[in-house]
C-alpha cells in the first residue's frame, strides 16, 4: 500500500512544499517541511496533527520552501525532536545559515500566535471577544537552539542505501530503504528514492538536468556501460514517481545564452551610471550567481582593459549569513561539478608551489594581492555585507553597484532594503531571477507584483531576452512593513497565560518538566515594560503576575481533564501516590521511566564556556578591584566587553599584522580591492540589529507607498528542469504512475497532459496505461502497485525438502508444490495429541480447541510421487542477485589475474576477457573465440564464469 497527500504546495502559487507519504503497515515519511513568506502558523496544523505518527522525515532542498518551517516545528510541536530526520551534508549546513538568516531578517518568521489559542487560554481578557487580534510573536529561537535542532539531523551521501531508524511512537519500518541522488538546482539537493516491500518510490521536486558552473547535473542518467542514455537501475520503472511542476511551461534554457542575457544588462546598466539589484535566496541559488560574477569581473580585471564598464562598478553581497555560507561553501566542494574540484586543486597546487619558493628564497612569488591564486568562492571582487548598518552606508554611495541580496520575495532580507533606495532612479536596474509565488493565495507581495507588472509589459519573444526590459515609470506599490515591539499594558499577562498553557500541554506530553519554552520568571522582565515605577510596585506586579500564572496552570490542569488513561506512563509523576504502573504489553516510552536527561549547553566548538568565571586575580584589579564571578553589573571596559569610541588601548603593531603582512579583517568584511567605499565597520559599531527587541515581542503591521521609476528585467537562474527535459525524462524513466505536484493549476495541468501523450503513446493494452494524478492540498492518492499477493502456509515435509541458497544476506529458493485447503491437511500429531487431552478437558475448554483448529490458510505441500512426473515444471532456470564489476575486479586481482577497467564500465580481464553489465543488470562475457584458439586463455575465460555464477544463486525451474 502506497498512499500520498500533499499538505502545501499542490495546485497552489505558494512555492511551500510539505507531503505526506504513507506505506503498508501504517509507515508515514513527512517529506520537506517548506513554508512561503506569509509565516502562518495556520499553514503547519496538518504537520502538527501527523507528528505523533510519523516514522521519519526527508529533506530535500536548503531553500525557504522546503525546510522554512523547520525550526519552528522542533521549537513547538513537543515530539517533533524525537522523530529522526535526513538530509545530505549541504542540505544541513545551508539550511542553518538560512533560518538564521531568516529569523534575523524579519520579526514574522517567529509567527503571529493565532487569537484561537489565545482565547484558549485566556478568557478574562475582553479584548479577544471582539476577534482582535494584538499580533503577539511566538517565542524566536536563538542562534544556539537553531544549531541544535540541526545538529539532530542525520547527513547522508549520495547513492548511499540507508535502513532509517523508526521514532519511538512509529511501527517497525519492515527493511525500508531511503537512498539520496543528486538532484542539481541547489547544493545537495535530493532525489529520494524509498524502497518498501514492493513499492518502489521516488520522489524528485525540484530539480536540473542541465550542469550549470557550480551544479552538477541530476543523477537521472550515467548508468555503467550505458554512456549516459539510460537511466540508473535504482531511479528507473518506479511504482510511483512524485514530479514537480513548477517552471515546465518554459520550453528550453540555455545557461550560455542566460548568463550573455544577464552580463549584458549589467554591462549596459553600469556603463549609464545606473546600479543594478540581483535579489536572491541567501543558501542556494545566490552560489551560483555570486561565482558567476565573480569569475566574470575577475576575466574582466586580468584584460588590463580601463575601458570595461565593470572595472567601474563595486560588487556587493549582502546577507546576514553571508559570510558563514561561504565557509560551508568552501569545504563542500565535492558536491559540486567537477570543474569547480579542479579549479580548487589548481589553486591549492599553484598556492603550495608560490609557498615553496617563497621559503627557498627565489622569485617568481605573487607581487600583489591580486595575482595570489584563490580557492573558489574565496572572493576578491565580491564585497560581503552582512549588517544593516553597512548596508545602508553601501546604498547611500553613488558610483555603480551591483548588489546581491536576499530575499527572492523582497518580503525580507536586504533586498528589500536596496529597493526602496533604488527604485527612484530611472537609470537603474531590477534583476528578476526566479518567478515569485503569491503569499496566501490572492495577496501579492512585492516580488510577485514586479514579476506579474514585468509579464504585463514585456512584449518581446523568448530569443530576444536583451530586449526583455520594461520602464515602470508612474507605477506605484504599496509595500507592508512590519517592526518588532515591547508588549505593554494587558498584553504581558496575555502572553504569560498562553505560555504557562503551552507548557503545560508540552509537559504532558513528553513528560519532561524542563522544555524549551520560557519561564514566567524569563517573561516577567523589566524591558517588556514601558513603566519605570519602584521597587516596590514592581514587586507587587510580580506578586500579581505570579498568581496569573499559577491561575493559568490551574485552568489548564481543569482543562484538559485528562484520563489515567490518557496519561499513560505519565501518571507516575503527575499523579499524586500512584508508584505502580503496568509495563507488560507495552512498547516505546511506555517501559520507561518518564524521565527525559537534560542536554548541555554547546556551540560548535563544545560546550560553553563563560569568560567571566576564569579571569585571574591581576584581572579583577584591572577592572576596578571588583570580581566578575556572580556580579550582574559588568563594567564597560571588562572582559568580553567591548569599549567606547575614545577609550582606544594602543597595541603593537605586530598585533595587527596577520602573517601575510595585512592588516586582519572583521568576520564577514571582504574588501577584496581594499578601496575605501564607505561600508568597512569600526570596532565601536553594534553587531545587532538596533530594531531589535529582547524579551516577549509583538509584530506592529503597517503599509508605505513606492514610487518606481527604474527598470524591471528577468533572467531565469531558478534552475529547474523544463518542458522538453519532462517530455525526454519521462519515457526513460517510464514510472507506473505519475503525481505531479508544486505548481500551479495551469501549469500542473498543463503538463498532466504533455505526461499522458508521452507515457502512453503506442500503449494499445488498457493494463499498461499509466495513471498521471494531479492532487489538490489534502487529497489522499492510493498509488499502491497493482499485484496480487496471498499467505501459504508450508507443511513439514515442504519446509525439510528446500534448499536455500544465500544472495547479500537474503535467502532465495524454487518451490514446485501442491496447494490444498486447509481443513483437507490435517496433521496426524495435532489429532493425536487432540484426542489424549480430550479426556482430562471439559466441554467449554475443547470447544476452542476444536474452534482454534479452524485455519482457513491454505497449505502448500509437496506434490506425491505418483504426481510429480505430470507436473514437472517446464520453466529454465534463472540466477539471482546482482554483480559488482569492482567486486569482482577484486576477486580477480586476488587470484592473481589483471584486471582494468577500460573503456566506459568494461572490465577486462588478462587482456583477452571483457565484463560488462547493461542498463538492465545483465552481465555479458566476450573473449570465448581467444579460449579456443590458445589453450593457455582458457582458463581465465572459464575461471571468470566461475566466479560470476558463484556471485549469483541459480534458480532451477524444475
Amino acid at each position: 500500500m502506497f498512499n500520498f497527500t500533499p499538505l502545501l504546495g499542490a495546485q497552489s502559487a505558494s512555492p511551500a512544499s510539505q507531503s505526506l507519504l504513507e506505506f503498508d503497515g501504517g509507515v508515514k515519511v513527512l517529506i520537506d517541511v517548506g513554508w512561503d513568506e506569509t509565516f502562518d502558523a495556520e499553514k503547519l496544523k496538518e504537520i502538527e496533527k501527523h507528528v505523533p505518527t510519523l516514522s521519519f522525515i526527508l529533506l530535500t532542498h536548503a531553500t525557504t520552501a522546503h525546510l522554512g518551517a523547520f525550526v519552528h516545528c522542533c521549537k513547538h510541536f513537543p515530539l517533533f525532536t524525537r522523530i529522526p530526520i535526513y538530509a545530505t551534508t549541504p542540505v544541513i549546513s545551508l539550511g542553518r545559515t538560512l533560518l538564521q538568516d531568516l529569523y534575523d531578517s524579519t520579526p514574522l518568521a517567529c509567527s503571529i500566535i493565532p487569537t484561537d489559542a489565545l482565547a484558549e487560554s485566556s478568557y478574562s481578557f475582553p479584548s479577544l471577544r471582539d476577534g482582535s487580534n494584538p499580533n503577539i510573536l511566538m517565542q524566536a529561537p536563538t542562534a544556539e537552539e537553531i544549531a541544535n535542532y540541526f545538529g539532530l539531523i542525520n547527513a547522508l551521501k549520495y547513492s548511499q542505501p540507508h535502513q532509517p531508524l523508526p521514532s519511538p511512537f512509529s511501527p517497525p519500518l519492515g527493511g525500508l530503504t531511503i537512498t539520496a541522488y543528486s538532484a542539481g538546482h541547489t547544493l545537495g539537493g535530493t532525489i529520494w528514492h524509498i524502497q518498501h516491500n514492493m513499492e518502489s518510490v521516488v520522489y524528485a521536486v525540484d530539480w536540473n538536468q542541465a550542469k550549470e558552473h557550480v551544479l552538477s547535473g541530476a543523477a537521472w542518467l550515467g548508468g555503467p556501460g550505458t554512456g549516459g542514455s539510460e537511466v540508473l537501475e535504482q531511479l528507473r520503472r518506479p511504482t510511483a514517481m512524485i514530479c514537480s511542476t513548477r517552471g515546465s511551461t518554459a520550453m528550453s534554457r540555455q545557461s550560455n545564452k542566460r548568463d550573455e542575457a544577464l552580463l549584458s544588462m549589467v554591462r549596459d546598466t553600469v556603463a549609464k551610471g545606473g546600479s543594478v539589484l540581483i535579489p536572491s535566496d541567501s543558501s542556494a541559488r545566490i552560489l551560483e550567481l555570486s561565482y558567476l560574477l565573480e569569475e566574470t569581473w575577475q576575466k574582466e580585471s586580468s584584460k588590463g582593459d580601463s575601458g570595461s564598464p565593470l572595472r567601474n562598478a563595486r560588487l556587493y553581497l549582502a546577507s546576514r549569513t553571508g559570510g558563514a555560507t561561504m565557509r560551508y561553501v568552501r569545504s563542500m566542494l565535492e558536491w559540486m561539478e567537477e570543474g569547480i574540484v579542479k579549479e580548487f586543486e589548481t589553486a591549492t597546487g599553484a598556492a603550495e608551489a608560490q609557498e615553496q619558493r617563497r621559503n627557498r628564497g627565489q622569485q617568481g612569488g605573487a607581487k600583489n594581492e591580486d595575482d595570489k591564486p584563490r580557492a573558489p568562492f574565496d572572493f576578491r571582487h565580491i564585497t560581503l555585507l552582512e549588517r544593516k548598518s553597512r548596508v545602508t552606508r553601501m546604498l547611500g554611495a553613488t558610483e555603480p553597484r551591483v548588489i546581491l541580496a536576499s530575499d527572492t520575495s523582497l518580503e525580507w532580507g536586504f533586498s528589500k532594503d536596496a529597493i526602496k533606495s533604488l527604485a527612484s532612479d530611472e537609470r537603474n536596474l531590477i534583476i528578476l531571477t526566479e518567478r515569485v509565488g503569491e503569499l496566501g493565495g490572492q495577496q501579492k507581495g512585492l516580488g510577485r507584483y514586479l514579476w506579474d507588472l514585468w509579464n504585463e509589459r514585456n512584449t518581446t519573444s523568448e530569443q530576444e531576452p536583451l530586449a526583455a526590459i520594461v520602464n515602470t515609470s508612474g507605477e506605484q506599490i504599496t509595500l507592508r512593513s512590519s517592526r518588532a515591539a515591547a508588549l505593554e499594558g494587558s498584553e504581558l499577562p496575555l502572553y504569560q497565560q498562553y505560555l504557562a498553557t503551552q507548557r503545560q500541554l508540552q509537559n504532558t506530553m513528553q513528560g519532561d518538566s524542563g522544555t524549551a519554552l520560557e519561564s514566567s520568571a524569563d517573561v516577567v522582565d523589566d524591558r517588556s515594560s514601558s513603566s519605570s515605577d519602584t521597587s516596590e510596585d514592581s514587586d507587587i506586579e510580580h506578586q500579581g503576575k505570579a498568581l496569573n500564572t499559577a491561575t493559568t496552570l490551574q485552568h489548564a490542569r481543569n482543562k484538559l481533564g485528562l484520563s489515567d488513561a490518557e496519561l499513560g506512563i505519565n501518571i507516575l509523576i503527575r499523579r499524586k501516590n500512584v508508584y505502580d504502573y503496568e509495563v507488560r504489553g507495552k512498547r516505546g516510552r511506555e517501559k520507561m521511566f518518564p524521565y527525559v536527561a537534560k542536554r548541555k549547553r554547546a556551540d560548535d566548538f563544545g560546550d560553553i564556556i563563560r569568560p567571566e568565571e576564569f579571569v585571574r586575580a591581576d584581572e579583577d584589579d584591572q577592572v576596578g578591584g571588583e570580581a566578575l564571578r556572580g556580579d550582574t553589573s559588568k563594567k564597560e571596559n571588562a572582559v568580553g566587553q567591548k569599549r567606547k569610541w575614545d577609550n582606544v588601548t594602543v597595541q603593537p603593531n605586530s598585533a595587527r599584522r596577520a602573517l601575510n603582512g595585512q592588516p586582519k579583517r572583521r568576520r564577514g568584511d571582504s574588501n577584496a580591492n581594499g578601496a575605501n567605499d564607505g561600508t568597512e565597520s569600526s570596532e565601536d559599531e553594534p553587531e545587532d540589529d538596533p530594531d531589535k527587541v529582547e524579551g516577549p515581542s509583538k509584530v506592529i503591521l503597517g503599509t508605505e507607498v513606492l514610487q518606481l521609476n527604474c527598470r524591471i528585467a528577468f533572467v531565469d537562474f531558478s534552475g529547474l528542469h523544463d518542458r522538453r527535459t519532462i517530455q525526454m525524462m519521462m519515457p526513460l524513466i517510464k514510472p507506473r504512475k505519475l503525481i505531479l505536484v508544486a505548481g500551479d493549476e495551469a501549469e500542473t495541468n498543463e503538463l498532466a497532459e504533455d505526461c499522458r501523450k508521452v507515457l502512453n503513446a503506442g500503449s494499445g493494452d488498457a493494463a499498461n496505461v499509466v495513471d498521471v494524478f494531479t492532487p489538490t492540498i489534502g487529497m489522499v492518492i492510493n498509488a499502491s502497485v497493482d499485484t496480487n499477493s496471498w499467505s501459504v502456509k508450508l507443511s513439514r515435509d515442504m519446509v525439510r525438502k528446500l534448499q536455500w541458497q544465500k544472495v547479500r544476506g537474503l535467502g532465495v529458493v524454487a518451490i514446485t508444490g501442491r496447494l490444498a485447503a486447509a481443513s483437507l491437511q490435517p496433521n496426524p500429531k495435532e489429532e493425536e495429541g487432540a484426542l489424549k487431552k480430550k479426556a482430562k478437558l471439559d466441554a467449554a475448554v475443547a470447544l476452542v480447541a476444536d474452534s482454534d483448529r479452524m485455519d482457513t490458510t491454505p497449505v502448500l505441500d509437496v506434490v506425491p510421487a505418483h504426481m510429480s512426473a505430470a507436473v514437472r515444471s517446464v520453466a529454465q532456470p534463472f540466477h539471482v542477485g546482482d554483480l559488482r564489476l569492482a567486486d569482482l575486479r577484486k576477486l580477480m586481482q586476488s587470484s592473481g589475474m589483471k584486471a582494468e577497467f577500460r573503456g566506459e564500465g568494461v572490465l577486462v580481464i588478462n587482456g583477452t576477457v571483457a565484463v560488462r553489465k547493461t542498463a538492465t543488470g545483465k552481465i555479458e562475457i566476450d573473449g570465448g573465440a581467444y579460449s579456443f584458439a590458445d589453450p593457455k586463455q582458457s582458463a581465465t575465460f572459464y575461471q571468470v564464469k566461475k566466479q560470476i555464477y558463484e556471485g549469483l544463486a541459480v534458480v532451477a525451474g524444475g
